[in-house]
């Protein structure tokens, strides 16, 4: 099976390591079940603590410590409501940041399909409202060319300013 490429410094491994890693970032804002199911359910139209609770199937606590966390995380936004004699409340609507977080869920969603689901295909069919026709997410590169596991490269950001400890070559 082939590998991303790493370039320039980053080529051999022993001289840095991923301390400053995106995908570790992300993971501490995401990388729990319940966080990421919580996500769905808010894609889906959930917006209130009980159709979280109820749809996740997670307790109010886990619900409650998952909603704060996302909220400060930007993923969603709390929005008061009050319905007629009860005290405020507040809902979650997705933030842009919360919405660009989907290609992420569906390309779990489309890799669970391909391999962990009970049944061809698996249980839902993700489709493009306007013409009916299934949405995949795929890798491509700016010029819209599909890149395999082989025809990737990985090198440290140009446009990222780093401190000196965060070089390749300091991170030994």
């Amino acid at each position: 099976m082939e590998s991303i490429t790493l370039q320039g410094g980053l080529s051999d491994r022993d001289t840095w390591r991923a301390t400053s890693c995106s995908i570790a970032k992300a993971l501490e804002v995401v990388g729990t079940r319940s966080a990421m199911l919580t996500m769905r359910e808010a894609y889906y139209g959930a917006h209130r603590f009980e159709e979280f609770v109820r749809r996740v199937e997670i307790t109010e606590a886990v619900a409650a410590t998952r909603l704060r966390e996302l909220t400060a995380a930007g993923l969603l936004s709390r929005v008061p409501y009050q319905d007629p004699g009860q005290r405020t409340r507040h809902e979650y609507h997705l933030t842009q940041m919360g919405a660009d977080l989907l290609p992420a869920l569906l390309a779990l969603m489309q890799w669970g399909d391909r391999y962990l689901a009970e049944q061809p295909g698996g249980p839902l069919n993700v489709t493009h409202v306007g013409c009916g026709e299934p949405v995949t997410v795929d890798v491509r590169c700016a010029a819209g060319h599909e890149v395999d596991l082989g025809g990737l490269g990985v090198q440290v950001s140009r446009t990222r300013k780093t401190p000196a400890s965060a070089s390749p070559r300091a991170a030994r």
